[in-house]
């Protein structure tokens, strides 16, 4: 009897609720990824040792997210989202610690388009790196691309973001009320000065539009530390598709006065940001990739970035140029619709000022096979 009665109460439970999301047209679902690698990489410090070690993925970072949505009548929806990158390889939190480090945000959605507030990836995330990027962000933090150096630029906290959708025109924009974009050291952040509305603070703004196989973008987006110093970005960008291969092309030019760029690329943790500002660093990152569907399971994609500085850090308290060459092969074999296996090679050469990023022997080269599934 007591089964009975429970069993029945469970029953009248899940009808209940059934009831109300039939009636509220409301859903959350649970997604994310792991993924998982074993890489060896050449010449990782000056005294060129190489390492061999398991890794959090050699292509996309490990997550777990919750997203949902509750239609509000008229063709709007309430949404939300939650997001966390994991490290599966100990069962840590990901990049700063955080619950949500990746994105925590609500907002309305309608045929004008998506408007949400939270913590957000910013449009140059959204459409350069998964759109035009023929890697989307693989090994950002080994390879150094210039996507990596804008550090907080890819993903901001009280931000307020709209993304639409018309035919084939993408627009996005996003701004964001003191990000604390303001170094205390080589990654750590200090609030917004009071009374400085400008300080601290970041736009970008990004359209692209997709007719056919060819799809052009291009965006801005700046970034201010709590002095009110600069670091901007200009990009353009292209992708065409022919049958079973696409072909990306793309330019990227930065302007930084905050120190955030050298930060964030020197291989040493920087003591005293103060140095590394209104030095005018200038970046100017052309890259080029390839990626061919060879069979229904089989991808191959190759790429190519550079980046040319001028102003740069030198690790002497100098100024100085110099180029980072990086090269990147990758072969994903799917096993099922969820599950794939993987191997990929890279090669980064420096020279110049660039050395800061590789003091060793200016080169380095890694191997990774790993696999990732998705739910």
């Amino acid at each position: 009897m007591r089964s009975t009665g429970i069993a029945a109460a469970v029953s009248g439970l899940t009808l209940a609720l059934a009831c109300q999301h039939v009636s509220a047209q409301s859903s959350v679902t649970l997604y994310g990824m792991t993924d998982l690698s074993i890489r060896y990489l050449t010449n990782v410090d000056a005294q060129n040792d190489s390492r061999l070690f398991m890794t959090n993925g050699a292509v996309i970072n490990s997550h777990v997210g919750l997203q949902g949505a509750e239609d509000l009548g008229g063709g709007l929806k309430a949404v939300f989202q939650l997001e966390s990158n994991i490290n599966p390889q100990n069962g840590s939190l990901g990049d700063s610690g955080r619950l949500f480090d990746s994105t925590a945000d609500v907002g309305l959605a309608g045929d004008f388009g998506t408007l949400t507030l939270g913590r957000q990836t910013t449009p140059l995330f959204n459409q350069l790196v998964f759109t035009y990027d023929p890697l989307t962000y693989a090994n950002y933090p080994e390879n150094s691309w210039l996507p990596y150096a804008l550090g907080a630029g890819l993903t901001v906290d009280n931000s307020i973001k709209y993304v639409g959708q018309f035919g084939g025109l993408y627009i996005g924009a996003i701004y964001s009320f003191g990000n604390n974009y303001e170094p205390s050291g080589a990654d750590g952040f200090s609030g917004q000065v009071p009374g400085h509305m400008g300080a601290g603070n970041m736009f970008g703004f990004l359209a692209s539009y997709a007719d056919g196989p060819l799809s052009i973008g291009a965006g801005v987006q700046q970034v201010s530390d709590n002095s009110n110093n600069k670091q901007t970005l200009y990009h353009a960008d292209i992708r065409y598709v022919i049958s079973q291969t696409k072909l990306y092309l793309g330019y990227m030019h930065s302007q930084d006065n905050t120190g955030l760029v050298d930060a964030l690329l020197a291989e040493q943790p920087i003591p005293d940001i103060g140095q590394l500002k209104n030095t005018d660093r200038i970046d100017d990152g052309p890259f080029a990739g390839v990626s061919w569907q060879v069979s229904a399971p089989l991808l191959l994609t190759g790429a190519v970035y550079y980046d040319h500085m001028r102003n740069a850090a030198t690790g002497s308290n100098t100024l100085g140029s110099g180029s980072r060459y990086t090269a990147v092969a990758l072969a994903e074999y799917s096993l099922s619709k969820r599950t794939e296996v993987y191997g990929t090679v890279d090669f980064n050469k420096v020279n110049g000022a660039a050395t800061v990023e590789l003091p060793g022997r200016s080169n380095q080269t890694g191997i990774a096979i790993g696999m990732r599934n998705f739910f």
